[in-house]
């Protein structure tokens, strides 16, 4: 009996609290998403101010986990439509994480940021909607009982090209660029 309660108390001491990767949505429009190892799940749709969450895992076959998103539905299995991939790896102690897009930027100006939990780890941010300019890879690290969100339209603002001021009177929202005119949202700048 007592080895049993030994036995149990030291399983119990190692198995590490582990964190979750969240995506929230605050834009308008909805966003696609996929978790990605060796398997590919069934389409989730985060529409506004809706998240989609799993907790840390490790696949057996590709190791780390992708999280796809496209700005159309089914746009994973559309050829060339853009996608934007948060990645995780879970090993050990550590989150290993990082930001990339493929086929473009589908996310153009939305403002996009990973923010840890534990608020001494590194963030990302693609103030933009896409890799800054000038910068390299991001990959970050952080202890794995961190939580890690990724946020679209932080501050719930309004995207590229979104009508903005005088055109919605009751919209207070500002633009995730800025505002030209006092009618619509500006594109990206070409250097960001």
């Amino acid at each position: 009996m007592l080895f049993t309660t030994l036995t149990t108390l030291a399983l119990v001491a190692t198995v590490q609290a582990v964190g979750r990767a969240i995506v929230s949505n605050l834009c308008d429009a909805p966003v696609y998403l996929w978790s990605v190892g060796s398997s590919i799940s069934t389409q989730h749709v985060i529409p506004r101010d809706s998240s989609y969450s799993e907790v840390f895992h490790h696949d057996p076959i590709s190791g780390g986990i992708a999280i796809k998103m496209t700005a159309s539905e089914n746009g994973l299995f559309n050829p060339n439509v853009s996608q934007t991939i948060f990645a995780y790896n879970l090993d050990g102690g550590t989150i290993w994480y990082d930001m990339s897009d493929l086929f473009g930027d589908g996310f153009l100006g939305r403002r996009m940021y990973v923010k840890p939990s534990v608020t001494s780890c590194p963030e990302i941010a693609w103030p933009f909607g896409k890799l800054p300019s000038g910068e390299g890879s991001q990959v970050r690290h952080c202890t794995a009982e961190t939580d890690l969100t990724l946020t679209f339209c932080t501050d719930n603002c309004l995207p590229s090209w979104s009508m903005c001021g005088d055109s919605v009177p009751n919209d207070h929202r500002s633009c995730c660029t800025h505002c030209i005119g006092s009618h619509h949202c500006v594109a990206v700048p070409s250097w960001a």
